[in-house]
Order: structure tokens, then C-alpha cells, then sequence
């Protein structure tokens, strides 16, 4: 490989392919932006496998595109000539006097080694970047992290190690829970993550060389100057979508792949969206609540999950948090309000307002009976006894409240008590809450991801239902995932089901539905909208399906389950009302 270059362009003084030797002595590539002046600057440094040479607009054209045309904030003031994938644009954060700092994680772009995502390898290779970044000639000290999914995801797991030159995080949609956030929601799997090894990791693996894309600013190759055949890449990455599929239970593995809530104690901005059912918003949200850090702050906003990071909107609310910690501004965030939510209304409307903790302490936490002889959401149990049966991998049943008679704002986490049975020894349950207008058209957001996103998601396989007693709460159930309970068939059991946090102002007159399904949800059977990134079609919920066949045998799960309702077997979907403030 070619010695670092230096060279001043863009007002920044940029050295590329910088080397960061590892514990181990592997040498990890980073490219380095800062003034153009000598000086000593903190550091805002993100580590990760999306290829650091690799121009946004050329891996991500679809989300580039959507998001200059409907947001031109995003590309003002911007050659947008460094402008990679979910990490800060350095041309708006040099020139306020910070270094910013890239790193191609192990086996990926321009790095080395061998690639295992979110592995403790990786967790500690980004501890020594951040140790590396702290003790350099044009290094303060104060070193911040930023950047969204993947580059948020990892920090609240290296902070787990707790870096000394670690002063500051902002989490930008970031999962934590490699279990529960990511990998098997409610105990089903998420085949999310073996679809995004081979469209995100593998097209930049190191080695790739000639066979890869290059710089458009450099010219280098993005993904290495050696270019290896096919069985010397697969030798050099994990068989990623096999180990996670080998690990069905919360075991070591995903431990490993997950914080420790009692040692993330450095300050944090955590910053979540409404839509992103199926893998960011549940970590934000958890770290906010679970974390031991004295100094942090919740934030939480609509779209898609890559566009407010590169607002206006979000880059102020970013370079707020970071100046006071990595500079020791005085510049009123001490007196930020610990949440700020961007409450949602129909017609992707937001109302931006300062909340002090999280839930909202002043939620009416209101219980809608689930009535099978009529299929109704109704404000009292259940009197006589009824059951509904479906398909159990079928549409399920819905059930639907009257019209609303005010304007309602439901915001916060959802549970619902359902009593199951099923034909087999076990089966999935699949939850969605929707809204739908006085003719009954639905409602739906543009997602994180997906442009028809409904209200709210939850999931969970009926041998997982295990509920953890110190950590589940009547808003927000918990299970252990350290065991299987198989069904008898036909024997009832009670399921506490959780469902991702959400927001929404359901206007009066518009009705509050829940879905009981057995597979994942469909706005549509076809919508038309894909994203360059994603193999499926996007029909509901993204690229976040639980569509493996090894993880849901038929003779199983393709058996019929049923919903009862009576007295003894009380069903509800428990919703956070809140009232206005006063």
C-alpha cells in the first residue's frame, strides 16, 4: 500500500490511508480531515464497514437522490465531494474547528482483516481508534463520536469498555440489543441482517481491489490495493447470516454483541425515529432509560433514518452537544431538555416539543379490550367468551376501535395481553397497530425505510414468552429469550407482547386498529418502491422480514392459532394517552 498523502483541499488539510495499529498488530486505514491550521482540535471519529472512499451518491443513489431534492439544506454550503454514507460531511464541521476522523473497520474498504460485524474483535479495535485519535499532535483530547445505524449501533457498545479519551456520543438511530433490537424480534428472526451483509459489506470488502469501485476524490481504490479471488474473500468474513441463524436464544453470543447499561457512564445524545420499526428507535430509546450515564438527552424525529442527521435540523442539535462537551462551550445545553420529541400528526406533519423524562410521566396508560364476537377495540373487557382462529403464517384478524370523539396523541410504548393457543407446539404473533381514516383508508408514514410504515410493531414467538420479573414493566414486557417453552396443542397461554415505541396525533374521528397476524406486515401486495440498497420490495416493513424457512418449519409454525377472549382471559392493547400540558 501506498505511503499516507497529505494535501490541503476544500479549505481542510486531509490525510488519507493514515494508519492506526491494533492491539494485535493489524493496521486499520483512516482518512483524517482538519484545519488547515495547526492546532489542537477535538475529534469527531466514527468506525465502521461501509468503505470511508466511497461517495454516497454513487453506493446509496436512491437515498442521495430523494434526499437533496426534498431536503437542499442537505447539500448547501457543501462541495459534497467527501459526502459518505451515514458519517458527518467534514466540509460543515471542519470549518468550526473539529479533526474528523474515519475508520475502515476490520476486513472492510481500505482495512485489513477479517470481517465480523458488531464482534468484540471490532469493538475493540474501535476502543484503540479512539485511544489513537485522543493522544494525536491535532487532538484536544476530547474525542466524540457520531454517525447513524452502524455508526451508532457500535458506540453504545464500545462504551460498554469505557475509552479514557472517550468524552461525548451521539447515537443517531442506533440499536443496542443485538437480540432483542436486531436479530430476532420477540425471539423470530430477522433475515435483515444476512440481506445487508451481501448488498452493504460484501460489495466493499477489503480485497475486492480492481474488482471494486474507486475514489471519486482520490482515485484510490476504495477497497484496497490487492484484488483476491472469490474463496480467498469468503475465507477472510463471517458466514454472518449462518452464525446469527446458529444462535436462536439470548445467549454468549449475542451478550458479547450488546451493551452493559451499568457501564455506559459518557455523556450522550441518543436520537430516534418513529419509523423505524424493525431496528433502530427500540436501543434509543432503552439506552436513554437503562444507561448509567448522569448526562444524557433523548431526541426523537419522523423520515427517513438518514435524513435528519444531514439537516439543518439535526447537524445544529449534533454540533450543540458536541460543542459543549468537546469544547466546554457554555452554550445553553446544560438547559437542553432531556427529550425533545417531534410529535406526529397525519401527513407527515411534526410538532416539535421539550418533554423532561421518558415515558412521559403525565401518559394516561389506557387499556382497549379486544372483543372477538365483534372485532372491536372497546374501553371494557370482555363479558361472554369467544374465540377467533387464523391461519397461523396468514392475514390474522383485526380489530377496530369507534370513531374517536376528540383528537387523541398516543406516544410511547405499547403493550398488548393476548391468551393463545395453537394446533402445533408453538406459534408466531405478529402486532401492528394502525390508524385508519372515517372511510377506513389507512394511514401510514414514511418510515426509516419503508414509505408506508404503519403506527406501531411488536412481535413475539409464543415459546419465548417468558417474561424477565426486574426488568418488565405493564408498558413495556421483557423476556428473557434464555429458554423455550413449547405449547401443548390447544393449551391457552398468556402472551405480554412488547411493541416498539411510537407517536401519533389519531384525529377525531379516525379509528385506533390492531392487527393479530402470523407473518410480517403488507401495506400492499405491491407497491412499487425498492431502495438500491435493499434486495425486496418494500411493502410495509423494509428490509426487516422474518421470512426464514430454517427459523419457521411448516410443521410448526404453519398450523392454525387462535385468540381467546372471556373474564378469565382478559385481551387489551395498552396505549400511552397523552393529555395536552397545561
Amino acid at each position: 500500500m501506498a505511503a499516507p498523502a497529505s494535501e490541503v483541499r476544500d479549505g481542510m488539510r486531509i490525510d488519507w490511508d493514515v494508519a492506526i495499529t491494533m492491539d494485535d498488530g493489524l493496521v486499520l486505514r483512516a482518512d483524517v480531515f482538519r484545519p488547515v491550521v495547526d492546532d489542537q482540535y477535538p475529534v469527531i471519529l466514527s468506525y465502521g464497514p461501509y468503505a470511508k472512499g466511497l461517495a454516497f451518491q454513487e453506493g446509496y443513489p436512491s437515498a442521495w437522490n430523494r434526499m437533496v431534492a426534498e431536503h437542499p439544506d442537505v447539500a448547501a454550503g457543501s462541495s459534497n465531494q467527501y459526502q459518505s454514507w451515514e458519517v458527518v460531511d467534514p466540509e460543515k464541521w471542519v470549518p468550526d474547528g473539529y479533526v474528523c476522523v474515519r475508520v475502515d473497520s476490520r476486513g472492510a474498504g481500505r482495512s485489513p482483516g477479517f470481517i465480523d460485524p458488531f464482534s468484540p474483535r471490532e469493538t475493540r479495535d474501535f476502543h484503540d481508534c479512539i485511544e489513537w485519535a485522543g493522544v494525536q499532535p491535532w487532538s484536544n483530547g476530547k474525542v466524540g463520536l457520531n454517525g447513524i445505524s452502524y455508526y451508532g449501533i457500535n458506540q453504545w457498545h464500545v462504551a460498554t469498555l469505557q475509552p479514557p479519551h472517550l468524552a461525548a456520543m451521539c447515537i443517531w438511530e442506533g440499536s443496542a440489543d443485538w437480540y432483542r433490537d436486531m436479530t430476532h424480534h420477540g425471539g423470530i428472526l430477522s433475515t435483515f441482517w444476512a440481506n445487508w451483509y451481501d448488498m452493504q459489506v460484501k460489495t466493499v470488502q477489503y480485497g475486492l481491489g480492481e474488482r471494486g469501485p474507486r475514489s471519486r476524490v482520490t482515485g484510490a481504490l476504495v477497497c484496497g490495493d490487492v484484488t483476491l479471488s472469490d474463496r480467498e474473500l469468503a475465507a477472510n468474513r463471517a458466514d454472518f447470516g449462518d452464525n446469527i441463524l446458529a444462535h436462536p436464544l439470548d445467549d454468549d453470543y449475542h451478550r458479547a454483541r450488546s451493551p452493559q447499561w451499568d457501564k455506559v457512564t459518557v455523556p450522550f445524545l441518543s436520537t430516534a425515529n418513529w419509523g423505524g420499526q424493525g431496528l433502530h428507535p427500540r436501543g434509543n430509546f432503552e439506552g436513554y432509560v437503562r444507561a448509567a450515564s448522569k448526562q444524557k438527552w433523548l431526541e426523537a424525529h419522523g423520515i427517513e433514518h438518514w435524513t435528519h442527521f444531514y439537516t439543518d435540523y439535526g447537524v445544529d442539535l449534533q454540533k450543540r452537544f458536541f460543542a459543549h462537551f468537546l469544547k466546554g462551550e457554555q452554550n445553553g445545553w446544560d438547559k437542553q431538555p432531556r427529550v425533545q420529541l417531534n410529535v406526529r400528526h397525519p401527513g407527515e406533519r411534526f410538532e416539535l416539543r421539550d418533554e423532561h423524562e421518558w415515558p412521559l410521566a403525565r401518559a394516561q396508560w389506557t387499556q382497549y379490550h379486544l372483543h372477538g364476537r365483534s372485532s372491536q377495540l372497546l374501553p371494557v373487557p370482555a363479558q361472554r367468551e369467544s374465540q377467533l382462529s387464523f391461519d397461523a403464517m396468514g392475514d390474522g384478524v383485526s380489530f377496530m376501535s369507534a370513531p374517536l370523539d376528540k383528537d387523541t396523541e398516543i406516544t410511547g410504548p405499547i403493550a398488548t395481553r393476548l391468551f393463545v393457543s395453537s394446533t402445533t407446539s408453538d406459534a408466531d404473533l405478529f402486532l401492528i397497530v394502525r390508524v385508519f381514516t372515517p372511510d377506513l383508508r389507512e394511514i401510514t408514514f414514511m418510515g426509516a425505510i419503508d414509505p408506508h410504515t404503519p403506527i406501531a410493531q411488536g412481535w413475539l414467538r409464543a415459546s419465548h414468552r417468558k417474561l424477565d420479573s426486574k426488568l418488565s414493566t405493564e408498558y413495556r414486557p421483557y423476556h428473557t429469550h434464555d429458554e423455550k417453552q413449547p405449547l401443548q396443542p390447544g393449551e391457552i397461554v398468556q402472551l405480554d407482547i412488547e411493541l416498539w415505541p411510537t407517536s401519533i396525533v389519531v384525529p377525531a374521528g379516525h379509528r385506533i386498529a390492531l392487527t393479530v397476524r402470523g407473518r410480517d406486515y403488507e401495506y400492499a401486495k405491491s407497491t412499487g418502491a425498492r431502495l438500491s440498497n435493499f434486495k425486496n420490495e418494500l411493502l410495509g416493513c423494509g428490509p426487516f422480514l422474518h421470512d426464514e424457512p430454517r427459523d419457521r418449519p411448516p410443521q410448526i409454525f404453519a398450523g392454525a392459532t387462535t385468540l381467546h377472549f372471556s373474564p378469565a382471559h382478559p385481551s387489551y392493547v395498552l396505549l400511552p394517552v397523552i393529555p395536552p400540558k397545561k
